[in-house]
């Protein structure tokens, strides 16, 4: 290792000199989830993929328990703000209102892939996570939509759809090009993550369904 002219060594300090920030932890691990799953991923691995000691995530957090729901509150934590107010004031149609919040939507998956891989995950099995994360982020953020949709129906604006089909149409149907973007890229030589073609995208899936779903002045 080198040494500067005062006599000190340089090069990468010790773990345990140079801890992680929280924000630091907290993304790294939720990446891990997101990527590996629950069980697939290790604590000490993650340690040592951050510099850190090998007992300092231990420290903060307890357990691989507590640092899943850390990570998951941090990472989660916009999702309610962000998609339960997707709505223009300027559309006075609400059925531009769900478009709008159908792009918008689709735009939040894009800013954030690792979501809905997270999601992809989790909702493969029954479990108190998956619970923790419907309960607390999934529900809320799509409670204002699902009273949209009843305000549609009740005028015969559209025809009957669960707030539970248009969530996977959307989130599970509409964005999985940005959290499988290596398979969309087999298709063609498109970046699905490419900020003109979410664009597109965004604006295709929310002229779709909507045109789908709306009735005409004969209720047909």
């Amino acid at each position: 290792m080198a040494q500067t002219s005062e006599g000190r060594r340089t090069g990468r300090p010790k773990a345990q000199d140079a801890p992680a920030t929280l924000e630091q932890i907290l993304d790294a691990a939720f990446r891990a989830f997101a990527t590996f799953g629950y069980d697939g991923v290790a604590v000490r691995t993650l340690n040592r993929e951050l510099g850190v000691s090998h007992n300092l995530i231990h420290q903060r957090f307890g357990s691989k328990k507590q640092l899943w729901y850390a990570a998951v509150d941090r990472a989660f934590s916009t999702q309610i703000t962000q998609l339960a107010t997707a709505f223009d004031p300027t559309l006075s149609d609400p059925l531009d209102q769900l478009g709008h919040a159908i792009r918008r939507f689709v735009h939040y998956s894009a800013e954030h892939p690792e979501r809905l891989g997270l999601m992809n995950i989790e909702a493969r099995i029954d479990s108190e996570r998956l619970d923790y994360i419907y309960d607390n982020y999934v529900a809320p953020a799509m409670a204002p939509l699902g009273r949209l949709l009843d305000h549609l129906q009740e005028r015969g604006s559209i025809r009957p759809v669960t707030l539970r089909t248009l969530f996977f149409l959307i989130a599970h149907g509409a964005a999985a090009p940005f959290t499988l973007a290596p398979l969309a890229r087999h298709f063609d030589d498109v970046d699905p993550l490419d900020p003109r073609e979410i664009a597109e995208h965004a604006a295709l899936t929310a002229d779709l369904i909507t045109s789908g779903l709306r009735l005409n002045a004969r209720g047909e």
